[in-house]
């Protein structure tokens, strides 16, 4: 509906969220109507990638997890993962090429195995929202500095809107993000903020 309503000053970048109701999100990873409806979804003809969908451990060898990141790559789609260190190498070791973004930077995962998965593939990119550790007590931590200045380029923001709370609390969530990004360089806190995602979607975040 958002695409479809081509709103001035609104800039959408669509993705294919493989649920239909909220048991899919422990079921679709097994179930063949979900790829069909993938299937169908796309072609619709201006999707950017399929996701966020969840998926933890060994299950990311399941045929369909492997057969939804096969078909986003051939395609030239991203693909947006809620999911643990297992599942995320398991699905980049699977298909090398495909264009990973890591929901919520793993949450807690330690920044050194943050930094390995950044230093081992180089198509991937790490999603901000819900991740402990960057700033707490109000400055930027020393390994989150160093980690932003040799991977600026590899980190987009986000909200995660999943509930309505989380929209009533848009503004302070944001406010939280401007808090720290003022702490990097400018060309840093520019990429990170939105240069990456108008770079990666090919698209211009409204002023």
């Amino acid at each position: 509906m958002l695409v479809e309503a081509k709103s001035p000053g609104l800039w959408v970048v669509p993705f294919i969220r493989p649920y239909r109701v909220e048991s899919d999100v422990q079921t679709w990873s097994d179930d063949p109507a979900i790829f069909a409806m993938i299937e169908e979804e796309y072609k619709r003809g201006y999707y950017k990638g399929v996701g966020e969908f969840h998926i933890y451990g060994e299950a990311a060898e399941r045929p369909l997890v492997r057969k939804t990141v096969d078909f986003a790559t051939e395609r030239n789609l991203f693909v947006l993962a809620h999911c643990d260190e297992r599942a995320l190498a398991i699905m980049l070791t699977n298909n090398p090429k495909a264009k990973m973004i890591w929901a919520h930077t793993g949450f807690s995962t330690a920044v050194e195995q943050v930094r390995d998965f950044l230093d081992k593939h180089p198509a991937l990119m790490m999603e901000l929202s819900y991740r402990s550790g960057i700033a707490e007590g109000g400055g930027v931590s020393p390994e989150w500095r160093e980690l932003f200045a040799r991977y600026s380029d590899r980190f987009l923001l986000g909200s995660d809107t999943w509930v309505n709370q989380r929209w009533s609390s848009y503004g302070s969530i944001m406010a939280g993000y401007r808090d720290w990004l003022a702490q990097l360089p400018a060309e840093q806190a520019t990429r990170i903020a939105h240069g990456n995602a108008e770079r990666i979607y090919a698209g211009k975040m409204p002023n």
